[in-house]
């Protein structure tokens, strides 16, 4: 029972995915860090409020209806999604594209697969024969 336990906990996409988990959730801080400190307050300076939950308020039969918050988790969302592409996402394609062409390898060239390239052969052979 503890050897079946070993082996599940060693496998290498166990260890993968609890790497990704732990990595993630530091760089989550470095994110949110990015937007409450830095984007948040310029556009803070842009708009005069730092969110806009107070923006477009409605009561309705006694119950306020803010659209407002709806609107602050949008902008929020797309900062963060902003602050990863940026951060994270631009500079690595870059950095790929450039050890790519380092190395020679032109985008769109995948490295042939032995089976795809037989079963091309064979394509190519049975064209020929019926000709």
């Amino acid at each position: 029972m503890l050897q079946g336990f070993k082996e599940f906990i060693m496998k290498g996409n166990v260890l993968d995915l609890a790497v990704a988990v732990i990595i993630g959730a530091a760089f989550s801080q470095v994110i949110t860090a990015l937007v409450q400190s830095v984007l948040m307050p310029l556009i803070a300076a842009l708009v005069g409020s730092p969110n806009f939950d107070s923006f477009a308020r409605v009561t309705l039969n006694g119950n306020d209806v803010e659209f407002g918050v709806l609107l602050t988790a949008i902008v929020n969302f797309l900062l963060v999604a902003a602050a990863v592409y940026f951060a994270i996402v631009l500079p690595m394609n870059k950095l790929i594209e450039r050890r790519n062409r380092r190395l020679g390898i032109v985008p769109g060239d995948a490295p042939a697969d032995p089976q795809v390239q037989l079963l091309t052969e064979i394509r190519d052979a049975l064209t020929t024969n019926r000709a």
